[in-house]
């Protein structure tokens, strides 16, 4: 009789199940790949349009402003180089663009940015009524320019005009003028167009940088003796720098293209005496058939632009942006 074998182990045990084994994690290649392509899969919708209405009519006028060209029979063929832009800076009226553009401009700082701050400041007080008279200052920001326009052109017509009936009704009849006929009134009639437009929009921007300050801080002032003023002046305005920097660059930035608010107004008159430079731009390339003279303006109008917007976010709002791209970096 024979002895069974022995083995390591009773010969009926059963094996123990397999485990499958890991599939090996992507690389970090692939998935810097993939994310690469999804965020391109997003992008490229608005990159498209980017180039084809933006970078492409760039890059359109600066081609077309090195020829003398009516925009008819084809594409350019008369080269004449910097041509265009000698006899712009050598043109009265565009010089005087620069001009009324810059009036336009100190204006803004000085008048219409400072009164929305007064009136924001105002309205972020306790008052029976506030909200209707916030929008009741905002409400023109919705209209239209062209309805504002066409609405101030008939306030200011020196025959029929609201504005000068008011004036005679009050025995003021010598302060009574052409207001967008003359001149010497024609841009500060203009100005008050524009605050009356515009002002709302930054007085909106104004109270909801106030009212993102903590009333602690305040509290705090008050406490430490500070009065309103002082509150104001080392609380208040410290703290809406940035919204007011932010403010200020609208607010050049859209002087330095104004545009339609003139067009229905004065069409630029009397005598260019209110044009722009997207005035003298329309005039030329569209209304006078010279192509070639009106890419250069407007050539030039986008480098004014371009670089105030370089330097601007170069050297006024570059703390804003730093701290906008390291809280960013602080939440990923």
């Amino acid at each position: 009789m024979t002895r069974p074998a022995l083995t390591d182990r009773p010969s009926d045990a059963a094996d123990p199940p397999r485990r499958a084994s890991p599939r090996p994690a992507p690389s970090a290649r692939r998935r810097r790949f993939r994310g690469l392509a999804t965020i391109t899969l997003f992008l490229l919708p608005g990159l498209v349009l980017f180039v084809l209405l933006v970078l492409a009519p760039i890059a359109v006028a600066a081609y077309t402003s090195l020829f003398k060209w009516n925009g008819l029979g084809g594409l350019p063929d008369n080269w004449i180089g910097l041509d265009n832009y000698t006899r712009m800076f050598a043109d009265e009226v565009f010089l005087g663009d620069l001009r009324r553009g810059a009036l336009l401009i100190v204006l803004s700082l000085v008048i219409q940015l400072p009164l929305a701050l007064a009136i924001a400041m105002l309205l972020n007080q306790k008052m029976r009524g506030r909200a209707f008279y916030r929008l009741l200052f905002f409400a023109p920001y919705v209209l239209s320019e062209v309805i504002t326009g066409v609405l101030f052109s008939m306030i200011l017509s020196p025959e029929a005009g609201l504005a000068n009936q008011i004036l005679g009704a009050i025995g003021l009849e010598s302060l009574q003028s052409s207001w967008l006929a003359e001149p010497d009134t024609v841009m500060m009639s203009l100005f008050l167009v524009m605050i009356w437009k515009y002002f709302g929009f930054h007085m909106i921007l104004y109270l909801a940088g106030r009212q993102s300050i903590p009333k602690e801080l305040g509290e705090a002032a008050s406490i430490d003796g500070a009065g309103p003023w002082k509150q104001f002046r080392y609380v208040t305005l410290p703290l809406l720098g940035p919204t007011i920097r932010i403010s200020v660059f609208l607010s050049i930035i859209g002087a330095i293209q104004l545009f339609d608010l003139v067009w229905v107004l004065t069409s630029g008159g009397p005598i260019h005496s209110s044009e722009t430079m997207a005035v003298t731009m329309f005039q030329f390339g569209f209304k006078r058939s010279q192509i070639g003279y009106g890419s250069a303006i407007s050539v030039v109008m986008f480098l004014i632009s371009l670089v105030f917007a370089l330097g601007y976010q170069r050297f006024v709002m570059r703390r804003d942006t730093q701290g906008a791209i390291t809280t960013m970096g602080d939440q990923r």
